[in-house]
């Protein structure tokens, strides 16, 4: 059977990307709770224990936890080769990534080198298991795609942000004398566009115009772009690694920036003259993440014309509009169709079209997706306002972190919540269906 041209018979079993998505927002809210607890600190610095500890927290804990769980069930039906053992695999992965993800913050918030050492080694084996079984998947395709290419890149983005994230947090885990300087560039950027963008663009050519109506994305752009990111992310890296600074280094950071802000302007242009014309919650999600994507772009590249004291504020802002603005809200978007989706599949794969399965709608309401993005986006902007607003506006910037971590805890409570509500339904048929 296929679905629009997706080998949907080849999909894992649907508790393998489950268990992911199901803990992503459990880190949402510890992500939440390391803010309320660090205050006005944890925006402060980029490198504040509360700030790395939330980042890590939500880049790895719920970024990383929904993107390896989605690419397992991607590669299957989109590219038709699908990750080898995939019930072993996520055992080896979901678990360490999960542990890893707590000890790392951890670490960075009480000052631990033995969590800072255990979060390393179980991180590096969770993203190991992950990037060999995915290496090994895509080899084995059948064919050359858009897809398997762009999965391809993206698998070396994980990669080389896994590898500086090890040097990173060995220099402090373990005292080793390192670049620091040029990781700490090289690390963050690999991780949100090497990784995250290059998967999100590759993904976004498939669901884009498959759920939310839209024409295809430009065949050029399909080839060639998301390659084109990924070389001027290498060049990007390489002059940083050796120490280059000035017009030389900042061109092709200012190629990657441009790169990013075409596509979100293409895809809200795609998504503007959708066929179908009706409310649809992760159509919004999608508009705030390419939007948030656009501001980040822009911001980044005129960085270096604000005044010095004003760029840790700069930096910040980029992060919560690439972390939360951007990857936060479109793989929320994305968890609202593929959840529904695959419980839905597996339900009538089961037999189950005898008048019992569920419409796709009620998996999860609209209504209760609706609410979650309205909390969403109310934290995303509480986020901005504490960091980005003058004291004038803003005088008392504490109570600002308060407000925005009691918003993202509920936001991502009601992801989570949303989450559940899918899966005792698909809980609910299949009893129906076996009596």
């Amino acid at each position: 059977m296929k679905e629009s041209g997706l080998a949907v018979e080849q999909a894992p079993p649907i508790w393998v990307p489950f268990r992911f998505f199901f803990t992503a927002p459990a880190f949402g809210v510890l992500a939440a709770g390391t803010l309320a607890w660090g205050g006005p600190d944890a925006l402060a610095s980029l490198y504040s224990p509360a700030t790395l500890a939330a980042t890590h927290l939500l880049t790895l804990g719920f970024m990383a936890m929904v993107m390896l769980g989605a690419v397992m069930q991607i590669m299957p039906v989109v590219v038709g080769s699908p990750i080898p053992a995939p019930r072993l695999t996520a055992w080896c992965v979901h678990l360490p990534l999960a542990g890893g993800s707590l000890a790392l913050s951890m670490g960075f918030v009480v000052d631990g080198t033995p969590l800072l050492r255990i979060g390393v080694a179980l991180l590096g084996f969770a993203f190991g298991a992950f990037i060999i079984a995915a290496a090994a998947g895509l080899a084995r395709a059948p064919a050359s795609s858009t897809t398997r290419n762009g999965l391809w890149l993206a698998v070396g983005g994980l990669a080389a942000t896994v590898v500086s994230g090890i040097l990173l947090a060995s220099s402090r885990g373990w005292d080793i004398a390192l670049p620091t300087f040029a990781l700490t560039s090289l690390h963050p950027a690999w991780g949100l566009v090497g990784w995250t963008a290059i998967l999100v663009i590759v993904i976004a050519y498939v669901v884009v115009p498959m759920f939310q109506m839209t024409r295809p994305y430009p065949l050029p752009m399909t080839r060639w772009f998301h390659p084109a990111i990924a070389a001027l992310l290498a060049v990007w890296s390489a002059l940083a690694w050796n120490g280059v600074e000035g017009p030389m280094l900042n061109l092709p950071g200012y190629a990657v920036a441009a790169s990013c802000l075409l596509f979100a302007v293409v895809t809200l242009k795609l998504q503007a003259g959708r066929r179908r014309r009706l409310p649809d919650v992760t159509l919004d999600f999608w508009r705030v993440a390419m939007a948030s994507l656009a501001a980040a772009a822009v911001l980044w590249t005129l960085r270096t014309l604000v005044p010095e004291t004003v760029r840790p504020r700069a930096d910040i802002v980029t992060g919560i509009l690439m972390i939360d603005g951007f990857a936060m809200s479109a793989i929320t978007g994305m968890l609202y169709k593929i959840v529904p989706f695959m419980a839905w599949f597996h339900l009538q794969a089961l037999n189950l079209g005898r008048g019992v399965a569920p419409n796709m709608k009620m998996i999860i309401p609209d209504k209760n997706a609706r609410r979650q993005f309205r909390l969403h986006v109310a934290a995303l902007a509480a986020l901005l306002a504490a960091v980005a607003l003058p004291e004038a506006l803003v005088p008392m910037p504490e109570a600002w972190v308060q407000l925005a971590a009691i918003l993202l805890a509920a936001a991502q409570g009601a992801l989570l919540w949303n989450l559940i509500g899918a899966a005792r339904l698909f809980r609910r048929y299949l009893l129906l269906q076996h009596g």
